[in-house]
Order: C-alpha cells, then sequence, then structure tokens
C-alpha cells in the first residue's frame, strides 16, 4: 500500500510539473509533440491533435516534449522561434505550478487539521527564555529577525542555526496578553549538547482558522518548507551535510512506508494528513530543485535564457545541447549515488 501511495504522489507531482510546461507552450503557440509520465519503454500511449500522451515504464519522471526545443528551425509552433521571454515563462511553469500544487494541499491541510501556532507551552526556570521573561502562554512572533507564524520555524531555527545561537545575542520578539516585547536572548547549552533558549512548544498542537486564514496559513506552510530546503541546501555547500545524507526516491518511498506504517492504526484521517504533508513538501522542494541554477534543470535553462537576452543573441543549440547534457549526467551520477546511500540505510 505504501509504495502504491508513493507512486500516486510522485505520479500528481510530475504531471502538475510538466502540466505548468504544457499549458504555457500551448498558450504561446509551441507545439507539444509528447506529454508523458514515466520514463523508458512506452507501456500505453494515444494521440490527441498535435500531441502523443504517453505513460512509460519507470514512474519517476515525466516530459513534455516541444517542437523544435533543442534546435535551431524556424516556423510555427516551433520553441525556438518564440521570443526570448515566452521561453522563459514556458520553462518558468513548471518549478511554479509545484508551488501552486503546494498551496493548494497546504491549505487542505490547514483546512482539515489547522496549523501549528508559535505559542509558549512551557518556560525552563533559570533559562534564557525565563530571565527574559518570557511566560507560558505567550506567542512567540519573530526569531533573529524573521517573522515566525508557526511553531515548527522556531524548531528548526534551533536546529539549523547552533553555531549563532552559540556565538550571538538572539533578538527574540512575543506577545503577552497582547503586549509586545522583546529581547536580545543568549542561548546556554543543555544537557545533550545543544544550544536552547528553554522554551517548550508543539508542532502537534494545532488551531483551526477560517477561509482567509486558512488560504494565509496555507502560504505560511509553504514558505516553511521552502525555507527549509533552502537551510538544508546551506548545510550541505558549508558541509554541515553530505551527499551520503541526501534521500532520492528510494528514501521517501522508505519515508512515507513508515510514515504510513505509523499512523494507519490512528485512522484514515491521520494517514491523509501526513501524506497530504509530506506531498506538500515534495512539492515544494520540487519546485526548488528544479530552479537551481544547473545545466538540464529548469534553472539551469533560465540562466541560458538571461544570458541570451542580456546578449541579445541565442547560443549555438549544438553547445547548449552539450551543456544540458552534462548537467544531465552529473545528475544521473548524483541519482545513483544517492540511491546507493538509501538502500545502504535500508539494510
Amino acid at each position: 500500500m505504501s509504495i502504491l501511495i508513493a507512486l500516486v504522489i510522485f505520479s500528481a507531482l510530475i504531471l502538475f510539473h510538466e502540466w505548468g510546461h504544457f499549458l504555457a507552450a500551448r498558450r504561446c503557440g509551441v507545439t507539444v509533440t509528447e506529454f508523458s509520465l514515466g520514463m523508458g519503454p512506452r507501456l500505453f500511449s494515444f494521440r490527441k491533435g498535435e500531441t502523443l500522451y504517453s505513460l512509460k515504464l519507470l514512474p519517476l519522471g515525466g516530459s513534455c516534449m516541444m517542437l523544435g526545443e533543442l534546435d535551431d528551425e524556424e516556423g510555427e509552433g516551433n520553441f525556438q522561434s518564440k521570443s526570448v521571454w515566452q521561453r522563459a515563462l514556458i520553462i518558468a511553469m513548471g518549478p511554479l505550478f509545484n508551488f501552486l500544487m503546494a498551496q493548494i494541499l497546504a491549505m487542505i491541510l490547514v483546512g482539515m487539521a489547522g496549523y501549528d501556532p508559535p505559542r509558549v507551552l512551557s518556560v525552563t526556570e533559570d533559562m534564557p527564555a525565563a530571565r527574559a521573561g518570557i511566560e507560558e502562554g505567550d506567542l512567540i512572533t519573530s526569531v533573529n529577525g524573521r517573522r515566525v507564524y508557526l511553531y515548527s520555524e522556531i524548531s528548526d531555527f534551533v536546529f539549523f542555526h547552533q553555531d549563532a545561537m552559540a556565538q550571538k545575542e538572539i533578538p527574540v520578539t512575543w506577545t503577552h496578553e497582547g503586549e509586545k516585547r522583546s529581547a536580545l536572548i543568549r542561548a546556554e547549552k543543555s544537557e545533550d549538547g545543544r544550544y536552547i533558549f528553554g522554551i517548550r512548544g508543539s508542532s502537534s498542537l494545532r488551531e483551526k482558522t477560517g477561509l482567509p486564514g486558512t488560504v494565509f496559513y496555507g502560504g505560511v506552510q509553504v514558505r516553511y518548507w521552502i525555507h527549509l530546503v533552502f537551510e538544508s541546501l546551506g548545510m550541505l555547500f558549508k558541509g554541515q551535510a553530505s551527499v551520503g545524507d541526501l534521500s532520492g526516491p528510494v528514501g521517501i518511498v522508505s519515508t512515507i512506508s513508515d510514515t504510513y506504517e505509523e499512523t494507519r492504526t490512528d485512522g484514515i484521517f491521520y494517514v491523509i494528513i501526513n501524506m497530504i504533508n509530506i506531498a506538500v513538501l515534495l512539492s515544494a522542494n520540487l519546485g526548488v530543485v528544479n530552479l537551481l541554477p544547473i545545466p538540464a534543470l529548469d534553472g539551469g535553462r533560465l540562466l541560458l535564457l538571461l544570458a541570451e537576452a542580456v546578449r541579445g543573441k541565442k547560443m549555438d543549440p549544438d553547445k547548449e545541447a552539450y551543456i544540458h547534457f552534462a548537467g544531465f549526467a552529473l545528475l544521473m551520477i548524483l541519482m545513483v549515488i544517492v540511491m546507493v546511500n538509501d538502500v545502504r540505510r535500508l539494510l
């Protein structure tokens, strides 16, 4: 069951991403030659108008193939014949649709289960937060100059910024019985070696809200996951994490399986909530990763289009194809390494 759920989630994310490319291409008058889910040999296909719709063997990818995408042919319906801004729109709509999907799912999540407010449930005596005047029931509103709306944001700040918490005072703002308060708080090391403020909240403590709040906190959830992706990438570039810590499709299926097994005894409602939460994370992650300026990804293609706009001249199609092929090859190597790491963790 967990594998089936994982395939449904992956397929929905990929289809929505490629649908963004597809709709933008059609809007700009570009002929879509094939719209497919999966990679490898075709299992099923049918043609409607100019487009071949395909289901392929390996459900780990998809494509929206456009006429003249990697050549310099001219003519009606050719991708390369469109303006640089039209081509950029077509490329950008894939990741943007991932963010849109994340927003829709996040609103469903908030509507069903509410959101986790950054409310203080308890304060440890003789710790920095208590000495600063933070009390039980207070609502944290910003940490280190960043507005927070969820308790998860506070937890992640503590996790990702241990060095900053050890080295400097952190500006914290909160409300106490409607009164705004603020202080500079220097964290202290706990018994387990982590630097903490000495407050406790809970990301499982949820509050329901009306329709405007559902839309707003849906956006907050998406912002949270996007920020988390950038924090994780930052750890990778700073050497605080390694390629061995990355997870690919195998690791994600394992996570979905573990989450399903842990929550299915609680009832279908909790299974659905957790699967939607994972889908929001994956959709936001896919949107961010695809916008990275790496050849073969949408971000790499957008970077080349930006260079074309600045230069006022197209790059040679053969050179562009080589650049994207090299990027694709490196991504495939990385995918293999990540998959091997995932399998090792499961053994």
